[in-house]
């Protein structure tokens, strides 16, 4: 028993002497509990809407108050026409429009009920639906507010909503997975499979005699991502395959335009893949990084499933450096929205930047582990 327990007693040394492994121990549930309890959540905060007011009297200005004054709802501009309502919507700046028509007041005070429309951004099923109900609890709220307490029930003034569903009609869960699964799984098959190609090398002691040949390390490098560019894009194309003819997800805007936002986030996924395995000695600690950095974050933290607006700004933060994030709202804008260059330039410009940071770092961590 006294070797046992001495044997036990070694082992819980090794344990805290290994910094790599109590990390792991202790780090990862701390960080999967605060994360999963913020991000998996159906409420939101601060979502952004426009108004069209066409009455404006009175009453519809009291009406886009109590809209707003809980502080889930934002106004961020007015819309003077359908027009404008579509151009915020494709520019990616607000999740709901409220459409008041002309003689508000007079209809619902003396012709007894009055309608007004929600116009929701389609594209995210699950949080199009919460923000519509939401809205028409306060909408139920102020009709409540605002009948005389003596009238008969029967009586009471009533406000009619008409909803309408942006870019995906019919709320289609495929809508909001399709583009999310196509980032996930682009992103483990770059950069994953080239951390662990890459560090297997290295494990096996094979790096030192690719470094003597001919070729230079750039080359090197090159050559291990070749395969999986291919790789990459062919299940990138089956992916919207199988999403547009077995789910009718559509592709709205250009397919060549898709196709080249889809190999700049693959060079992104690459330059990760890279730069993790030149931080990494071994496979398994490739994988762990490309696993708890890079499947985690893409799944939580890319407005994938759960809306990144709704999380505290340090997760935001975080969500915003991840290259998923930027890549599903270009396949939800191009595909979903049929948006051009001029409306995600700035998202792709993002990408692009992070593309070359990532393979920048990579290939001076690079050098410097096998100097």
């Amino acid at each position: 028993m006294k070797k046992f327990l001495a044997f036990v007693k070694k082992e819980f040394r090794h344990i805290l002497r290994d910094r790599r492994t109590l990390f792991i121990l202790l780090g990862m549930p701390v960080a999967q509990v605060v994360i999963f309890g913020y991000a998996v959540t159906n409420e939101f905060r601060n979502a952004n809407i426009i108004v069209f007011d066409q009455a404006k009297d009175e009453l519809s200005l009291e009406l886009t108050h109590k809209l707003t004054a809980s502080g889930h709802l934002r106004i961020v501009g007015e819309a003077g026409n359908y027009e404008d309502i579509n151009a915020f919507f494709k520019q990616g700046k607000v999740k709901m429009a409220v459409v008041i028509p002309s003689g508000f007041s007079k209809n619902f005070l003396h012709g007894g009920s009055a309608q007004i429309q929600f116009i929701a951004d389609g594209s995210e099923p699950n949080y199009a639906s919460t923000l519509v109900a939401y809205a028409n609890s306060m909408v139920a709220d102020f009709q409540r507010e605002q009948s005389p307490p003596q009238t008969l029930k029967l009586s009471n003034p009533q406000i009619l909503v008409q909803t309408r569903m942006l870019f995906n009609p019919q709320l289609k869960s495929a809508f909001l997975f399709v583009p999310g699964v196509m980032a996930l799984i682009l992103m483990l098959i770059s950069a994953m499979m080239t951390s662990l190609t890459i560090a297997r090398e290295k494990e096996l002691g094979t790096m030192e005699l690719l470094l003597v040949s001919p070729l230079h390390p750039l080359m090197i490098v090159v050559g291990k991502v070749v395969p999986y560019i291919v790789l990459a894009f062919v299940i990138g194309m089956l992916i919207l395959t199988l999403g547009v003819f077995l789910f009718g997800v559509p592709i709205a805007g250009s397919l060549l335009l898709l196709l080249a936002m889809s190999m700049l986030y693959v060079l992104a996924a690459l330059s990760l893949g890279v730069l993790i395995s030149a931080r990494a000695s071994t496979q398994q600690a490739a994988l762990m990084g490309s696993l708890m950095g890079l499947m985690l974050p893409t799944v939580l933290l890319s407005d994938f499933i759960f809306p990144l607006k709704s999380m505290p700004w340090l997760l935001q933060v975080i969500g915003n450096a991840i290259p998923a994030r930027w890549f599903i709202a270009i396949l939800r804008d191009v595909m979903l929205k049929g948006v051009g260059w001029h409306f995600i330039w700035q998202k792709a410009a993002i990408l692009g930047g992070m593309s070359l940071v990532f393979l920048l770092l990579a290939m001076k961590n690079f050098k410097i582990r096998l100097a």
